[in-house]
């Protein structure tokens, strides 16, 4: 059981650990990329996505500006630069009773941070196939 998922989830970020996402995310998962329309469901695939993320997003000047809990969920607002680019981001978060996360969405913008995230994460997740 997962005490507090929003402390593990910053954790995993600060650390870069992607070896802890199979502890906090449910088998069932299912997430929601800001560049692919249709839902991805699974831990594994959801895994695939998130340690991708951590290492185009989660470079020195990514830090969480606002966050938002209520019950289950949880919004929190992102900012970080990339290629000279600066992202403006939410990750929506929500997790069931045994604080594994269930649904995970990422909503960034301006568009040409969409049109970058997108072509950074495809080239990640090439090299981690």
């Amino acid at each position: 059981m997962i005490d507090d998922t929003i402390a593990t989830w910053h954790k995993l970020m600060e650390t870069k650990d992607a070896a802890g996402l199979d502890n906090i995310l449910a088998d069932d998962v299912v997430f929601y990329s800001p560049v692919v329309h249709t839902p991805q469901v699974g831990k594994a695939i959801t895994t695939l996505y998130l340690t991708a993320a951590l290492y185009v997003f989660a470079n020195d000047t990514f830090k969480y500006l606002k966050e938002v809990v209520s019950g289950n969920n949880a919004v929190l607002e992102f900012t970080t630069v990339i290629d000279g680019i600066t992202v403006n981001g939410v990750d929506m978060i929500t997790w069931g009773e045994d604080g594994r996360i269930t649904e995970f969405k990422v909503m960034v913008r301006p568009l040409k941070a969409i049109n970058l995230i997108h072509r950074m994460m495809g080239k990640m997740l090439e090299k981690m196939k």
